[in-house]
């Protein structure tokens, strides 16, 4: 029987950006995806690289600053093993009516209705009357599905293994160590397995007497506008709705938070909802088609946090729990993970974060 030095379940944006930052360690690593690489959250995302939002709980903060760190050299790197444009975006955001804790204030800037005019000149932000708070946020975005596409064909000129089509159905455990994962049909060995199976992974995790993952999915809509000319260039943050400029002109819009289980159904009166509110600030964008819309399932956890590091059972480490942040936390964790999974030494605050935290 092949073995990797570790396996990984969930081919999202976690679990592929782990193997690529293993893989360019020098470890042999396997992917196991259930579907299709990168067609779940990672897929459904938006795609805002918000690394000083005020929302990101303060325990996750030290792993954006790393990612921020790494993330432009992340990008250029897959795309120079790939051959992809992953569209990168560095122009920064507008926040409307965003009330701000004292300490982020310094990182964002006030900006008058006049310099708002010369930035985005179809934002018509106002209402009842009322000229609301405007503000420039120094925050990147990324198109989530040209990241994937390239970190896809990055891992696979890399040398990383990839299994798709099989569910994990448990962790193979030998003298009280994970040595590898079943799927229905086959086994597959390895030195230590990382269990990236986002809103899935306390499913996988569920037959093993030790602390528990527990992730579960957090379902948001979202959609995508395609109008005949360019309306925004900047990321557009509202209280009650994003936009994300697309460098082909397309503008997503998101996004809902709901409880709903593992369902991923659309509801045409959602996304009419976010439609709405997107029109309210972008006029000339009611005109716009709608290319698309879909639903899609994070990966939550109890406190908000991700759970990252190793767990009771030597060997079996979880990287999930990232909500909305996979896409923005992406490069960090694939740093720190790789660390711990060969043994190296950690700070960046992942103490925080260990499974063993739910114990």
């Amino acid at each position: 029987m092949k073995r990797w030095d570790v396996v990984i379940i969930g081919g999202g944006v976690i679990g592929l950006s782990l193997a690529w930052e293993l893989r360019s360690r020098g470890a042999s690593v396997l992917v196991v995806e259930k579907g299709a690489l990168g067609r779940e959250a990672s897929w459904a995302a938006g795609g805002m690289l918000a690394w000083f939002d005020p929302h990101l709980p303060e325990a996750a903060r030290g792993l954006a600053r790393l990612s921020r760190r790494l993330y432009g050299d992340f990008v250029q790197g897959v795309e120079a093993a790939s051959a992809c444009d992953v569209d990168l975006r560095r122009l920064g955001a507008i926040l409307l009516d965003e009330v701000l804790p004292g300490d982020f204030r310094d990182i964002c800037r006030t900006i008058t209705p006049f310099e708002l005019e010369q930035l985005e000149p179809r934002l018509k932000p106002s209402s009842n009357g009322q000229s609301p708070s405007i503000q420039f946020w120094p925050e990147w975005s990324v198109d989530p599905r040209g990241l994937m596409t390239a970190l896809i064909a990055a891992c696979k000129t890399q040398g990383v293994d990839v299994v798709t089509g099989g569910s994990v159905s448990r962790i193979v455990v030998a003298d009280g160590r994970a040595v590898g994962v079943a799927t229905a049909s086959a086994e597959f060995r390895g030195g230590a397995v990382v269990n990236c199976a986002g809103a899935w992974a306390a499913k996988i995790a569920s037959g093993l007497k030790i602390s528990p993952s527990p992730t579960r999915p957090v379902k948001g809509h979202m959609l995508s506008l395609k109008p005949s000319h360019e309306v925004l260039q900047h990321v557009v943050r509202a209280p009650d709705v994003y936009l994300i400029p697309r460098s082909d002109g397309r503008i997503v819009v998101g996004a809902t938070v709901e409880e709903a289980g593992f369902a991923t159904e659309v509801h045409p009166e959602t996304i009419e909802r976010l439609r709405a509110a997107a029109v309210r600030i972008v006029p000339e964008l009611a005109s716009a088609s709608v290319q698309e819309s879909w639903a899609g399932l994070r990966p939550g956890s109890p406190d908000g946090l991700p759970i990252l590091g190793e767990t009771d059972l030597p060997g079996y480490f979880v990287a999930s729990g990232h909500f909305r942040d996979g896409i923005l936390l992406a490069p960090g964790t694939a740093s720190v993970m790789a660390s711990v999974v060969q043994g190296d030494s950690v700070d960046e605050g992942l103490a925080a974060l260990s499974p063993r935290r739910f114990a």
